[in-house]
């Protein structure tokens, strides 16, 4: 099995997701990868970025506030492990599963990025 287990239960990670995840989220229209200033990669469209990963065990997705509260209430992702009052939303990958649901919480983000772009947005 491709899962990593931290003793105390926290960090998992799926072998691969990173490459995986990348290769998806690369093949949209305008989504460039670069390094993140944090470590792992980042998804950008221009100059705004849609979300980053840390490794095959973290995705960090940015939302309109109000957004993010409900993917938060949903249980789809969780207030951002550093800056929970803000509207990014932090997502764990713990088993195969969860590739294909941060492929689409990043295509989420990317789609709101869109339409903040055609509207004159950056």
């Amino acid at each position: 099995m491709g899962a990593r287990y931290r003793k105390k239960g926290i960090l998992m990670s799926v072998k691969g997701a990173q490459e995986r995840i990348t290769k998806a989220v690369t093949a949209w229209e305008g989504v460039t990868a670069n390094p993140h200033r944090f470590g792992g990669v980042e998804y950008v469209i221009g100059k705004r970025e849609i979300g980053h990963i840390h490794g095959d065990h973290l995705v960090d997705i940015p939302f309109p506030k109000k957004v993010r509260d409900e993917i938060v209430a949903a249980g789809r992702a969780q207030p951002h492990h550093i800056l929970p009052e803000t509207g990014w939303v932090s997502f764990y990958l713990r088993g195969e599963e969860d590739v294909e649901k941060a492929i689409v919480l990043l295509w989420e983000s990317f789609e709101i990025a869109m339409r903040q772009r055609s509207r004159g947005g950056k």
